[in-house]
Formats: C-alpha cells, sequence, structure tokens
C-alpha cells in the first residue's frame, strides 16, 4: 500500500515526541502514584457512561494513568456498554503489568478534528494484554468519504483504529474490530507480540480498511484470526522480521500481503515469513509480494515460506508483482532495487477466479530467484479457460502439477 511506510514515520515522529514525557500519564499528572482498587479500574466508576452518547475519554485516560502507574499486575475495565470515545494516548512505560479487559464496546468519535492521529494508540509498554469478547467499533461509514489516498500520495491520512508502538510482549486476543476510518490495527517498531482469537470486520469496499499492517516489527503472530475488509487482510511492511501466520482466514479483502515494499528511503529487509494453515475466501488476491519498480530503497525480501493453504474462488492466488503501480499514480517502471528471493509455495490448493492462478511478475532488472512449488494446484472455477500460469524474469523450481509454467 502506498501509505505504509508513511504510516510508520508518522508514528515514529510520534514516540520522538512522546519520549520525554514517557512517565507522565496523558492528562499531564504523573503516574507513579497510581493504584486501582483491587488492581482493577472500572472505567464506569471512573465517569464513563454505556450509553453510546456520553464522551468517555476523560475516565478511559484516567483507567490508563492509574493502571500503568501501579504496580504489580492492574486492569482496566471496559464492562459491557457502548462507550464514546475520542481519541487515546496510552503512554508507558508502566511501573507494572497492565491488562485492558474489553468486555464492552469502544465508539470512536465521527468528529475527525478531535484526532492529531490515531484512535487508541500505545507507546512503549511491556508484557501488555488486550483481551475480551467486546468490540473497537471505529465508526468509518461516517468518514471513508474523505479518504482522498486513492487519488493521490499526500492525502490525509484517517486515524488508524489501534496502534502499538515500541510493545515487547504483548498479546491481543478475543476482540473484535470493526469499522476502522483507516487500518484496524498497525504495529510498528513492535517484538514479541501475538495477535489470536480476533475478528476484523470491514465492507469489501472500504477503502483502505487494512486489517493488520506490521512494520519494523520481530516475533509476530497472528493465529486463528478472521479478517474481511476492503484492502489487505495482513500487510506486512518493510523491516518485518520472524513473522507467524498460522490459522487465518481472509475475504473479503487483498489477500495476505508482503508489501508494498520500496516506495520510500531507508526501508528495511523483509525475513523469516512463515504462512500455514490458511483459508483465503473471494479476495481479489491470495497470498501476495508487491514492490514499486522504481523502488527508492535497496533492500531484499526472502525467507518466505507459504503451505497449507486453500484458495476459493480467488482472484489471484499467487502473485509476486514486482511493478506494482496503484491508481497508476506512480512510476510504473525503473531500476528495480528490490530483491525477492528464497519464496516457497507448499500445498496450495482451492480455486481461482480468474485463469492465471500463478503470477509471478518479477523485475527485468533483478529477477526474482530461488522460488519453489510444491503441490500447488489451484485451478480456475471458470468455463471455456484453462488454468494458466505467468512467470516473468523469475527462476522457479515447481512439480508436475505446474507444468505449464513458462520463465521467461
Amino acid at each position: 500500500m502506498r501509505a505504509l511506510f508513511l504510516l510508520a514515520l508518522v508514528c515514529a515522529a510520534q514516540a520522538g515526541g512522546k519520549k520525554d514525557d514517557a512517565k507522565k500519564d496523558d492528562t499531564g499528572g504523573d503516574a507513579k502514584g497510581g493504584s486501582c482498587p483491587g488492581g482493577t479500574c472500572d472505567i464506569t466508576k471512573l465517569g464513563a457512561s454505556g450509553d453510546g452518547k456520553t464522551d468517555s475519554t476523560k475516565a478511559l485516560q484516567e483507567a490508563w494513568a492509574s493502571a500503568c502507574g501501579g504496580s504489580g499486575k492492574n486492569t482496566i475495565l471496559i464492562p459491557k456498554g457502548d462507550y464514546l470515545t475520542g481519541p487515546l494516548n496510552y503512554t508507558g512505560p508502566c511501573k507494572g503489568d497492565v491488562t485492558i479487559q474489553v468486555d464492552g464496546n469502544l465508539l470512536a468519535s465521527t468528529d475527525l478534528s478531535l484526532y492529531k492521529g490515531n484512535w487508541i494508540e500505545i507507546l512503549r509498554v511491556e508484557n501488555l494484554v488486550i483481551t475480551g469478547k467486546g468490540t473497537l467499533n471505529g465508526q468509518g461509514p461516517s468518514v471513508w468519504s474523505k479518504n482522498s489516498c486513492a487519488k493521490k500520495y499526500d492525502c490525509k491520512i484517517l486515524p488508524n483504529s489501534l496502534v502499538l508502538d515500541f510493545i515487547t510482549k504483548g498479546e491481543v486476543s478475543g476482540i473484535t474490530l470493526l469499522n476502522s476510518k483507516f487500518f484496524h490495527m498497525n504495529v510498528f517498531q513492535c517484538k514479541d507480540v501475538v495477535i489470536k482469537d480476533v475478528t476484523v470486520t470491514a465492507p469489501g469496499d472500504s477503502p483502505n480498511t487494512d486489517g493488520i499492517h506490521m512494520g519494523d516489527s520481530s516475533g509476530i503472530s497472528i493465529v486463528n484470526t478472521v479478517i474481511g475488509v476492503g484492502d489487505d487482510c495482513i500487510s506486512i511492511g518493510p523491516g518485518s522480521t520472524k513473522i507467524n501466520i498460522t490459522g487465518v482466514t481472509c475475504g473479503p479483502g487483498h489477500g495476505i500481503s508482503i508489501g508494498s515494499l520500496g516506495r520510500y528511503k531507508d526501508e528495511k529487509d523483509v525475513t523469516d515469513v512463515s504462512v500455514k494453515d490458511c483459508t483465503l475466501k473471494k479476495s481479489t488476491n491470495g497470498l501476495r509480494i508487491k514492490a514499486y519498480e522504481d523502488a527508492a530503497s535497496v533492500l531484499t525480501a526472502s525467507k518466505i515460506h507459504y503451505e497449507n493453504v486453500k484458495m476459493e474462488d480467488v482472484a489471484n492466488p499467487i502473485i509476486i508483482d514486482m511493478k506494482y503501480c496503484p491508481n497508476k499514480i506512480c512510476t510504473s517502471s525503473g531500476a528495480s532495487k528490490v530483491t525477492v528471493k528464497d519464496v516457497s509455495f507448499k500445498n496450495i490448493t482451492g480455486t481461482s477466479s480468474t485463469p492465471e492462478a500463478v503470477s509471478l511478475l518479477c523485475s527485468d532488472k533483478i529477477p526474482c530467484s530461488g522460488v519453489t512449488m510444491d503441490s500447488v494446484n489451484v485451478e480456475y472455477s471458470g468455463k471455456n479457460n484453462k488454468t494458466m500460469a505467468v512467470c516473468k524474469n523469475a527462476k522457479v523450481t515447481a512439480t508436475a502439477s505446474l507444468k505449464e509454467l513458462e520463465c521467461a
């Protein structure tokens, strides 16, 4: 996506601005003496109202100040109900461990003038847990018409719903993210974070509503999660290493993507990515690697393994696109600086909604290398056209299931 690295830069700028204030809560108070009765900060005891209309931002900020400032283990409890909030800035480091228990629903304000950045941003926290059966509702339909990113790069980026910046040893489980204004979850410079049993939902035509995006992060696992959105279900941005995606269902959406890569300067390599036991349903892409041919950075995507993935009428089940140029607002040709190598596809099955089940469209300047395909059996579901595999500028080792594959 065009805006991925821009978002990372925005997050980094925010992190730099908050560093000196890391020991203060976001209401301006000193967090060092906070505490929660019995270790639980119930937001309704701090003035939050679950009527879906009353602004509960202050109560949620006070709950963070107390939980983060308290030693030991503290919990912010969001009981059942609908709680309207503006932007929430949760900054550490914290004295102890914090759990955010989401049993109710948080509703993001639709007043864009309130937002300087994202909706819920959590910065510099260790041992963070976000869990529960509640929902983070971005209320995106009211503002999606204000998204102009399909027309220009310098567009105004709408608020992401949940942003994790510089989190170490975190877990997000059970919750639902609904109708984000922009990305549903953005993971930046995090280490050892598990996202499991999460549901992410937005209409298939909603703009830039990526499910989970990550960048400059390592040790990120996404497990048993269901994602249906208007953009990439999962997007793995530059600087991502040791990524594990298992048991994910994607659709609608643009698939499970690495990239886009090379749009901005100083991007870092992507390596050690594993995608296993996943299902993609009626998505516009399946397993995708995308990079700009006129890349501004020299970087490599390598050691990428896809295994046991089922396609159900996916438009581009397997695609490496080294000439990525969305909406024709970039330069579609140039001297590529992105290398793609050591990519394996094993036991990829199901159906394609287009004849080209496999498209390896690599750069003539830097061909893809070390691509292997073992037991890839994806068939075109339509009539009067046979299934095809197209390969340009790629060195591929394939089994008989792809005997028609020819590399230029």
